[in-house]
């Protein structure tokens, strides 16, 4: 019988469903062999003696691994300890949720995942005040790009604020420091995390934590951490130490005595850089202004000039680059970047862009990082935030149409850690019982694949594989989203199921 961490030599009776299938000619089952974490062959089911360990798929469907391109993994995996007010439908009541929970450890409470932009009243102060008292206390948005603090909380971080909402680079900082826990703590949290993302069939991520990730992956594997691969970014406050450190965009980055389970997992990835809000807080920067707030077009966090010298320089060193852009205003200014400082990477979000940079957007070969799952959460938000904006919203087919190369992701947690809730809401445009949200911008079950792996199902590809319980090409939304996740190879060896 196989198990985690168990070499697999051979995968019988398997039907493939994902990149790669192009090069066969029929549906029929076929088994796949692995040698040295490489598919060396694929044959007809029975056609070749099995060798090595085997793991039985039983007609079972494969795509290649699954990878989430946007994820704040510390974040992520501290959200099991923190209170959940997604649910909360006002201020008071985000409020008294806060007042019913308990304490961390640390003494803190600490919520996220709030949504005020739909709120009927306004997050206060007075009001946090009122229902938490002494205990310091803070709420994070489900965008991150603010943060309701109480009195205690702002006291305690040195800050102040008539509301005590915190915006912006504030917010960021106010992050920070709650994710800045005991790093034995956050590994652990982090390792729970990753087993959990294996589930989910992801082989491979992007980390946009807001640390210095150079030295915590390498320690993370070291303590054995193998669940899946990892790019992780740098910030312009550590482009120096980066340059400094010599890393480069794509290079192996692990300690020399990395266990074997774990070699090869960890990669640097690109400089991340934010250049404008969120829908959320009101602070992408977009064309028109936000109702009732003729001045507020959002904010252009990076200036134009720093913007372009910021990719110059990290072009220059060998890193792409990874420029946050929701707003159009944003995404024209990062499209412009690009165009001077010819460097690579993606924009991230991309979710209102003007009908004139499409076309730009493809010529340039510069990659959409995009949240599918995101346009299902904020549909009422742009109803009511972005109703007058005149550029395209959440785009995907547009995008696709235009010769840009999609990749999904989640940004969690502001949406769960699973690529199959990104698949469904890119092939259906809706997850309750209205009808899609701009079905024009829908694209096919093998697109939306596409957008979220890496490899193919051929020979000399790295053998990073997931066994499906449904066929991804027939599931209905639903069984998209809920899609049974049988196993999930890295590297031929078990991460998740068998």
């Amino acid at each position: 019988m196989t198990g985690i961490d168990s070499l697999i030599g051979t995968i019988t009776s398997v039907r493939i469903a994902g990149p790669g299938r192009e090069f066969l000619i029929d549906d029929e089952p076929v088994d796949i062999f692995i040698d040295e974490g490489l598919i060396s062959d694929i044959a007809p089911a029975g056609a070749i003696p099995p060798r090595g360990e085997v793991l039985e798929g039983n007609g079972a469907w494969v795509v290649p691994g699954l990878w989430d391109n946007h994820v704040h993994t510390v974040q992520w995996a501290l959200a099991t300890e923190r209170v959940a007010l997604g649910g909360a439908a006002s201020a008071a009541e985000a409020a008294a949720i806060m007042s019913a929970s308990a304490p961390l450890p640390d003494g803190r409470k600490v919520g996220s995942g709030f949504r005020d932009a739909m709120w009927p009243d306004a997050p206060t102060l007075d009001l946090l005040d009122n229902a938490t008292g002494s205990i310091p206390t803070y709420l994070i948005n489900a965008d991150v790009h603010s943060t309701w603090l109480n009195s205690a909380a702002l006291s305690l971080e040195g800050f102040t604020s008539s509301d005590g909402m915190l915006r912006e680079q504030d917010a960021f900082e106010i992050s920070r420091r709650l994710n800045a826990v005991d790093p034995e703590r956050g590994d652990i949290a982090v390792r729970a995390a990753g087993e959990r993302a294996a589930s989910r069939g992801v082989t491979g991520l992007v980390d946009f934590d807001m640390a210095w990730n150079a030295d915590a992956w390498p320690r993370r594997v070291a303590a054995g951490f193998a669940s899946h691969r990892v790019e992780f970014a740098v910030y312009p406050f550590d482009l120096t130490r980066a340059i400094a450190a010599g890393l480069r965009t794509g290079e192996l980055h692990e300690a020399p005595d990395a266990p074997e389970a774990g070699r090869g997992l960890v990669h640097v990835g690109p400089l991340k850089i934010i250049s404008d809000g969120s829908l959320g807080t009101r602070t992408a920067a977009c064309s028109h202004s936000y109702p009732g707030d003729p001045e507020n077009f959002g904010i252009l966090t990076v200036p134009p000039a720093e913007l372009t010298e910021l990719l110059t320089v990290a072009t220059g060193a060998g890193l792409a680059v990874a420029v946050h852009a929701i707003g159009d205003r944003a995404v024209t200014g990062a499209l412009d970047a690009f165009t001077v400082s010819g460097a690579v990477g993606t924009i991230e979000h991309a979710q209102l862009v003007r009908h004139a940079d499409l076309a730009r957007f493809g010529r340039l070969g510069v990659i959409a990082s995009v949240q599918p799952q995101h346009a299902l959460d904020d549909r009422d938000l742009v109803g009511k935030h972005w109703a007058g904006q005149t550029s395209i919203g959440y785009p995907l087919g547009a995008l696709r149409d235009a010769g840009v190369e999609l990749r999904f992701g989640s940004d969690a947690p502001v949406a769960p850690l699973d690529p199959w809730q990104a698949i469904a809401a890119a092939v259906t445009r809706t997850d309750d019982d209205r009808d899609p949200w701009h079905p024009e911008e829908r694209l096919t079950r093998e697109q939306s694949i596409q957008a979220s792996v890496r490899t193919a199902l051929r020979p000399g590809e790295i053998a990073d594989i997931v066994l499906c319980g449904l066929d991804p090409l027939t599931a209905s939304g639903v069984d998209l989203r809920g899609m049974p996740v049988l196993a999930t190879l890295v590297a031929g060896r078990v991460t998740h199921g068998a």
